[in-house]
């Protein structure tokens, strides 16, 4: 496997999410659901690793790091809401449609931020060794992040602490749901 750049590795992360928006877009309604749960999976894993990984990092070394990263969670913090929402009202909601739109409208303006005033700035002062290290412990994170997003853990500490324990009980509640057979 090559050794990857997280900056490009999380830019790319932004665009195969923008191309789950459109496959929950354009789902037929038996795999609506399905295609919901992967882009909510997807969002949260992302998310998580940002926040553990990226963000600290970002929040030492930029100027005014606190600032930009203060930013960045606030729209974490207001993405991860909307999803928890959609989520809990279920593709079924009369509401979903338009929240899911309000949902790719606050993703996409978030991606968009990171990549001018968090990656840009990264990319510019971090060596190719840093950022390379730095994929490599997205990856990490990434494996360990829970499968919904959660609310409240827009923190390195908070979701080192809380992560594994919230994947696994994520992932415990994704086994009993398919093996009921409702989704």
């Amino acid at each position: 496997m090559a050794e990857e750049d997280v900056i490009d590795l999380l830019t790319a992360q932004h665009g195969r999410i923008r191309d789950m928006f459109d496959e929950v877009e354009q789902a037929p309604p038996e795999k609506l659901a399905q295609a919901f749960d992967r882009l909510t999976r997807m969002l949260s894993v992302h998310e998580t690793a940002e926040e553990e990984i990226v963000h600290p990092y970002a929040r030492r070394r930029l100027d005014n790091g606190h600032g930009v990263v203060g930013d960045r969670l606030e729209e974490e913090s207001r993405a991860k809401r909307m999803l928890v929402d959609l989520h809990r009202k279920g593709v079924d909601d009369p509401g979903f449609w338009d929240g899911l739109g309000r949902l790719r409208t606050a993703v996409t303006a978030h991606a968009r931020s990171e990549e001018r005033y968090e990656f840009a700035r990264l990319r510019a002062g971090t060596s190719v060794l840093e950022r390379r290290a730095m994929a490599a412990a997205v990856r990490a994170a990434e494996a360990c992040a829970p499968a919904l997003p959660h609310p409240g853990a827009e923190s390195a500490a908070r979701n080192l602490l809380l992560g594994t324990p919230l994947a696994l009980m994520d992932r415990a509640r994704e086994a009993i749901t398919k093996a009921l057979g409702k989704r």
